[in-house]
């Protein structure tokens, strides 16, 4: 069963619930949690779907999505830079798929002073990326985990903690993959509303130091 299957169920559970209305309601008015729902579950369906699922092991697999730093830098070493090279190239054949970079460090230092170290290195990688094309609007999030993730448990410096972490985050809003993008369906939809109106009326148109 699909997550649309899936959704779909649920919506029309939702919907038969919302027959039976509370004294006092008008026809309509929802409260903000049932808003916080429904935006909930569209959000849900829209980002946990097969081709999401499927794009982020391809990304994982195609290309490396780690890149390691020097302890307390966030400068890019050229290896960093080679790898990210392989991230823009993914990008660049994936242009309806939006990303999310994490900046990570090693347990050496505070945790608050790794916590914008973390940030530093998942910007530099940003800035890298958009140096080279990537639209800044199709990376989601900066965050800074800091050393609270660490790849090696230890209290010693640790390359392997040092690192940003670059992951699928979904889609452009309206794709649904196949070539069937938001622009597309809007294109559809007006001229099926079109055809429809010259059928009633001829004269109708329809017009975002630590490690």
């Amino acid at each position: 069963m699909t997550i649309y299957t899936r959704l779909a169920g649920t919506g029309l559970i939702l919907a038969v619930a919302g027959c039976s209305q509370p004294a006092g309601t008008l026809p309509g008015e929802e409260t903000f949690g049932s808003a916080t729902m429904q935006s909930m579950l569209a959000q849900t369906a829209y980002l946990n779907t097969d081709l999401l699922l499927n794009l982020a092991e391809t990304f994982r697999s195609e290309v490396p999505d780690t890149v390691t730093f020097d302890f307390d830098s966030s400068a890019l070493r050229p290896d960093a830079r080679a790898a990210l090279d392989q991230q823009v190239a993914f990008m660049q054949r994936h242009p309806n798929a939006r990303f999310r970079v994490f900046g990570h460090t090693d347990l050496v230092g505070s945790n608050a002073y790794n916590q914008r170290l973390g940030l530093r290195r998942a910007r530099a990688v940003v800035r890298y990326l958009v140096s080279n094309g990537i639209a800044r609007n199709r990376l989601d999030a900066v965050t800074s985990l800091g050393e609270t993730q660490p790849v090696v448990d230890t209290e010693a410096r640790e390359e392997r903690n040092r690192r940003t972490m670059t992951e699928v985050a979904g889609f452009d809003f309206g794709f649904v993959g196949d070539g069937m993008d938001g622009k597309r369906t809007v294109i559809v939809y007006n001229e099926y509303v079109n055809d429809a109106g010259s059928e009633i009326d001829a004269g109708d148109t329809t017009a975002g130091a630590g490690g």
